[in-house]
């Protein structure tokens, strides 16, 4: 009896393991490209407003800052929208992943469920074959007086 309990109790343990596992590499990937999505997001902005600031630096006269300011203000709304489409990309990429976790924890449930529902029948039946045989050994020595 210690035996079987202890057996389940490791095959449930093993398959939790494999779980948590999955879902580690999981979440380890979605931030491995999460990262790498904000890198190369702060590198095109850091790119443009350096490349502006460049043309900001040879300015010398007011025609010149009337010239570059609709450039400046250019520069930041690409930036803005750059931001804006890379956090949409990692919401979309999080969400992805969520949905990943949820699936593996909804098979893991229904496993652990599964499992408890065979291991619960198999002690009814064992209850069901005892009492059986209790019910025809008291028959008996009720015949036996």
């Amino acid at each position: 009896m210690y035996s079987q309990f202890n057996e389940q109790f490791a095959a449930a343990t093993r398959e939790f393991a494999d779980a948590a596992a999955q879902v580690n590499r999981l979440a380890i990937e979605s931030t491995e490209s999460i990262f790498a999505l904000q890198l190369a997001a702060i590198q095109d902005r850091a790119n443009a407003t350096f490349a502006f600031l460049g043309e900001a630096a040879e300015v010398r006269d007011a025609d010149g800052i009337k010239n570059i300011w609709p450039k400046g203000v250019q520069v930041a709304r690409e930036n803005l929208e750059r931001g804006v489409a890379v956090s949409q990309k990692m919401m979309e990429h999080s969400s992805k992943t969520n949905e990943q976790i949820a699936d593996i924890t909804k098979s893991q449930l229904a496993s652990a469920a599964q499992t408890a529902q065979s291991s619960a029948e198999q002690v009814a039946n064992a209850v069901n074959e005892k009492s059986q045989s209790f019910a025809k050994g008291a028959g008996k020595a009720s015949k036996a007086k």
